[in-house]
């Protein structure tokens, strides 16, 4: 398929809309974030890219501190508003009827109305031009009981998280397939076929992983 050459630019999609916030309970703040994603398995860090002029930049470098808190797509409206306003000029916490909730490891408030929160720890800050990327250890991850399926199963498709596509929102779509499908043998009779792997359960939320963990699609590049 014939394709047009564009200069290198900002292009990946989907996207993650997340909720980051930052500050204290008492004195809360939360911003909308695109530029968001993993690192590394283990330990766990993550990171965010901000631009200096973001009022919530110097919230989050003093103290170290912030929340990833994954958005649902009841909180569409809500996700585009902390994008777009800015925290000097009004508290978007009350603006949007959201609630800035005690977190277990950080001073950072999580949203209560988000069903996962990642509590981070700022390791570094790196300019990188329009933006600085605040590096991050995950601490804690914060996962709403509604969430946990029997056995300790993440039922993360059940957040109805949303995505974010060139400037516009979406909701997740239908399950495709699952990580390893590809590869696995058929079932016959309901039952894998003589030599087929099965694979390994995910991890529950702080569980210590062992010698048969889970092993995240990155690592089996």
């Amino acid at each position: 398929m014939a394709k047009l050459c564009w200069p290198g630019g900002a292009l990946l999609a989907p996207m993650p809309a997340v909720m980051v916030s930052c500050g204290t309970v008492a004195a809360p703040n939360v911003l909308t974030v695109a530029w968001t994603g993993m690192l590394n398995t283990h330990p766990a860090k993550t990171y965010i890219s901000l631009r200096k002029t973001r009022f919530s930049y110097d919230i989050i470098k003093a103290a170290g501190e912030f929340v990833i808190n994954l958005t649902p797509t009841a909180l569409v409206r809500a996700c585009d508003f902390c994008g777009v306003r800015s925290g000097r000029a009004v508290d978007k916490f009350a603006a949007c009827g959201i609630t800035p909730a005690p977190g277990f490891a950080v001073a950072a408030p999580l949203v209560a109305e988000c069903p996962v929160a990642l509590e981070c720890r700022v390791t570094d800050v790196i300019p990188l031009g329009s933006h600085d990327m605040f590096l991050a250890d995950i601490v804690s991850v914060d996962v709403e009981e509604s969430l946990v399926a029997p056995g300790g199963r993440l039922a993360l498709e059940k957040a109805g998280l949303l995505a974010y596509v060139h400037g516009h929102y979406y909701a997740l779509g239908k399950k495709i397939g699952s990580f390893g499908f590809s590869v696995k043998k058929r079932k016959k009779n309901g039952r894998p076929t003589s030599g087929a792997p099965r694979p390994a359960p995910h991890p529950a939320p702080g569980a210590t992983p062992n010698a048969k963990r889970h092993i995240p699609p990155e690592e089996m590049l």
